[in-house]
């Protein structure tokens, strides 16, 4: 099965281009929602989080405290990295066990920080969603609430937009949120899908 990885900057519309691809009846595994299973309550992840953190990073009810975990692994490096060597091996691990299970002609698998975790191994292909940092500022402030210096920082944390173009095998360009999107979707559609045909 070929595997497609998808990518992006915060705020390009990688969420858009997997519910188009989604809607086409293709697999979508998303790197993002499976780290949020692996911190619900009661997941050892979680647990490894508390410890390593402390119990600041909890509600009340014993739940993550997302912007409190955000708030500190943000300012602080080695916070960060402290907490991917917790998450990304278990994301890998669910992302490898979830794969075995599908039976599809190929599949996406989302993975927001592909280039930054060294995860591109994992997929056959690359595929990039792009658009203007303005634009990534504008959908971010409006989506998020956060500050521009806030989401500039997450931007600055993450590879340039011209390494992910640079290294993309397919591009889409998401300037404008409109019907060309879902063209552009269709199109990479039947690539793979002939693609596909071809490696088997």
């Amino acid at each position: 099965m070929l595997k497609i990885g998808l990518t992006g900057g915060i705020g390009c519309g990688k969420s858009t281009v997997a519910r188009i691809f989604s809607a086409l009846h293709i697999p979508v595994l998303d790197a993002d929602e499976i780290a949020h299973r692996l911190v619900e309550k009661g997941q050892p992840a979680l647990t490894q989080i508390r410890q390593e953190f402390g119990p600041a990073i909890l509600n009340p009810d014993g739940s993550l405290n997302r912007k409190n975990l955000r708030e500190l692994v943000f300012s602080d490096l080695k916070q960060k990295q402290k907490l991917e060597s917790i998450l990304h091996p278990l994301i890998y691990k669910t992302l490898q066990a979830e794969l075995e299970q599908l039976i599809a002609p190929y599949c996406i698998i989302s993975i927001p920080l592909l280039f930054e975790t060294g995860m591109t191994h994992l997929v056959d292909r690359i595929l990039v969603i792009d658009c203007p940092i303005e634009t990534q500022i504008e959908r971010v402030t409006i989506r998020d609430n956060l500050t521009v210096a806030r989401i500039q920082s997450i931007i600055d944390n993450q590879v340039s937009r011209a390494f992910r173009k640079a290294n993309a095998d397919d591009l889409i360009d998401n300037s404008n949120t409109d019907y060309r999107l879902a063209e552009q979707v269709k199109k990479l559609h039947n690539l793979y899908l002939s693609l596909s045909a071809y490696q088997d």
